[in-house]
């Protein structure tokens, strides 16, 4: 019997991770580590507690996993660097032959999301020093928040950001579930750094396409990095509002067309941009 964990897996990458992986597998080898394990329970899983603030929770968590998923942690750029590696020792003292790592695409200087990125490549240097088996992927900007965010699109009539003309390689939570079992399933990936996005598409574009599949009028609207930033940090305070207009400002400058390694992660082609938002409008019809 193989074990693989996979950790921060309540959250929404985690869990797509966990169901991808039984798919695989089945539930048997797949161990849930969540730092509130009651939460990741609907999993149908073994879960055990694992905070990354905790040394202690994470090397009984991770005693006799032979794999290892870290979930990139969702606190301060700094923080989140202590937090993987907390993480990366806990699976050496273990004896874990391999660790995974969700990393991200992004621009390392020139963004107000720049820290994070920079963040995320310190971890990148931790995994590769590791001594273990590694693969890495660069997971490209979700499709779901925008599609979550359609009723206020609706009722502003435009989808409205400072991406500009800039193009952007959507993936989607369910994609990447589906590369990362891949990625930790067959070893011949070890030692690679995947790009895991899929098509690159403008905002007029992607307006397209969600008006195609929910039958709505979107425009798309362009203002200036300032001005969306002023409006963010008014709906969602300074730091997230700083953040999200940082993603856009990146898309903005070309940092989120990339190109994709997906097929060569996953063995297959990444599902279109349409796809993926037919497949959200599916399996949540009432959006």
């Amino acid at each position: 019997m193989m074990k693989i964990a996979v950790t921060s897996a309540s959250g929404q990458l985690g869990a797509a991770i966990v169901k991808a992986l039984i798919q695989e597998i089945g539930e048997d080898e797949v161990i849930a580590i969540a730092r509130t394990p009651e939460k990741a329970k609907h999993l149908g899983v073994e879960v055990r507690k694992g905070d990354y603030n905790s040394p202690e929770d994470l090397e009984i968590a991770l005693n006799g996993v032979d794999k290892v998923l870290l979930v990139l942690g969702m606190d301060e750029p700094q923080k989140r660097i202590q937090q993987h590696r907390n993480v990366i020792e806990a699976a050496k003292q273990n004896g874990v032959a391999k660790l995974v790592y969700t990393s991200i695409v992004g621009d390392e200087v020139n963004t107000a999301f720049s820290p994070i990125v920079q963040s995320n490549r310190q971890t990148e240097e931790d995994v590769r020093a590791s001594g273990l088996q590694w693969v890495i992927g660069r997971n490209g900007i979700y499709i779901e928040p925008d599609l979550e965010y359609i009723d206020s699109y609706v009722k502003e009539g435009e989808i409205r950001n400072c991406a500009g003309e800039g193009k952007c390689s959507y993936t989607s939570r369910e994609e990447l579930g589906f590369s990362y079992a891949q990625m930790l399933l067959d070893d011949t990936h070890n030692g690679n750094t995947y790009n895991l996005v899929g098509e690159a598409i403008s905002q007029k574009e992607l307006a397209a396409y969600i008006n195609q599949v929910y039958k709505t009028n979107l425009k798309y609207t362009a203002v200036s990095t300032e001005e969306y930033k002023k409006e963010r940090q008014a709906a969602l305070g300074d730091f997230m509002g700083t953040i999200i207009a940082g993603i856009y400002e990146g898309i903005n400058n070309g940092v989120n067309d990339v190109p994709s390694d997906f097929q060569k992660a996953s063995g297959r082609l990444h599902k279109s941009p349409l796809a993926m938002i037919e497949a959200y409008h599916q399996n949540h019809p009432t959006s």
